[in-house]
């Protein structure tokens, strides 16, 4: 079942989940078989994440201390890795998680990362494995970047397995004006429900994500029956 790129709603990503809601950008072993991450590219969005130049790999910005007060600025401390009582934060959790991968102890952490394209507009991006971290200064305070790459590996979930086909991510912006042209449903029956942001001219056989004319909205029906062949 090929998931990413999938369109979703805030309630249907935490439904998939299996959760009520998702308050936190980063969630550690949020499922007992994989980790889950919330990404924006954003011009407004809190952490500065991004996509590399080889289409694969996300740079996903660590997060803030909690707000203590309306005069505290998480954005004038550095990201912590433990909280006061030694307990390690998300962050610490992740780091531990690499640091074991680097270390030959454990398998990369894999990793579902899930992007907000626009208000109440989701998308899965795939299934990562956690490769590394770095801390960087970002001119103000020492922040954490985490390393993921897209895989094609499977995640073996309570009632079904996942798989993601390694190809190319479509970026943020390409999906953006791709929803805005296709007006939020499916370009061959106008379906509104169940879509995925598809490539015409599939990457595999030579097609572009950095082009608006190569990508466009399906139904599950029509995806499906595609099955990533010409057309």
């Amino acid at each position: 079942m090929k998931i990413q790129d999938d369109v979703l709603s805030y309630r249907e990503m935490c439904g998939i989940e299996g959760v009520q809601t998702l308050q936190r950008g980063m969630n550690f072993r949020l499922n007992p078989n994989y980790s889950v991450i919330l990404m924006s590219q954003r011009s407004n969005a809190p952490y500065q994440d991004k996509i590399h130049d080889d289409g694969i790999t996300i740079e996903y910005e660590g997060h803030d201390v909690s707000r203590q007060s309306y005069q505290h600025n998480p954005k004038d401390e550095d990201q912590p890795s433990t909280l006061p009582s030694g307990k390690l934060t998300q962050n610490g959790l992740f780091i531990k998680a690499a640091e074991e991968y680097k270390a030959n102890k454990r398998e990369g952490e894999p990793v579902k990362v899930y992007e907000k394209i626009m208000d109440g507009v989701w998308s899965l991006k795939g299934i990562f494995e956690l490769a590394d971290y770095k801390i960087v200064h970002d001119g103000k305070r020492n922040v954490f970047r985490f390393i993921l790459n897209l895989t094609n590996e499977s995640i073996i979930g309570e009632t079904k397995t996942i798989e993601i086909s390694h190809t190319r991510l479509i970026p943020t912006e390409v999906k953006k004006e791709v929803w805005k042209r296709d007006k939020g449903q499916c370009v061959l029956c106008s379906d509104t429900k169940n879509l995925h942001f598809d490539h015409d001219l599939p990457y595999s056989k030579g097609g572009t994500s950095l082009s608006v004319k190569n990508v466009r909205l399906l139904c599950m029906k029509h995806n499906l029956q595609k099955s990533g062949k010409i057309e």
